[in-house]
């Protein structure tokens, strides 16, 4: 009886690890394609016993745009930033959150990437998610649909003000002086 019941207990485990990782599996290589906006970039995951996936660990590798295969501590900062970006996206696409908070997350980006980054984020924040990000860099805020800044009181530094400021009402420029507005949300 007891045998029966953990039997029944394991294939369960199996099945919805099972059911998730194949669905982060597809998702993290469509997901790293459009975050690199390029075709030949790839992502997979594998995981290190098959027969029993949720025992041990899942390797996670990308192959970036242009580039050979190399394990992931030999990627660029900004590569491994990217890469973590599609697995985080990967997961909330199985499990949605009903936003993010992401800190100075272009901070190893250059400029490239931050635009790549900031217009597939822009692009899913349309109808999938909303998203708090902490940047310190106009590239990425600049596709911003609102702004808000933080600064200390003049000459007191133990109180600070707060600035907002709609994006929506201005025209957003990207795509050769594309004139449509902004969506309000």
């Amino acid at each position: 009886m007891c045998r029966q019941e953990f039997e029944q207990v394991k294939k369960r485990r199996y099945d919805l690890f099972s059911q998730c990782f194949e669905h982060i599996s597809v998702s993290i290589d469509q997901i790293y394609k459009k975050l690199c906006r390029n075709n030949s970039a790839q992502a997979f995951l594998s995981p290190e016993n098959p027969e029993e996936p949720y025992l041990e660990g899942i390797s996670y590798n990308c192959v970036a745009p242009g580039k050979r295969f190399m394990p992931m501590d030999n990627l660029s900062g900004g590569e491994k930033c990217v890469a973590a970006l599609a697995l985080l996206f990967a997961v909330h696409s199985f499990r949605p959150a009903p936003f993010f908070v992401l800190d100075e997350v272009d901070a190893a980006l250059d400029n490239t990437n931050i635009g790549k980054v900031a217009s597939y984020i822009k692009e899913q924040t349309q109808e999938q998610f909303q998203m708090i990000i902490i940047s310190l860099k106009e590239e990425f805020y600049a596709k911003a649909d609102a702004l808000v800044g933080v600064y200390p009181e003049h000459d007191d530094y133990m109180f600070s003000r707060v600035l907002t400021l709609d994006l929506s009402q201005y025209p957003d420029t990207e795509g050769q002086g594309n004139s449509k507005q902004r969506k309000s949300r």
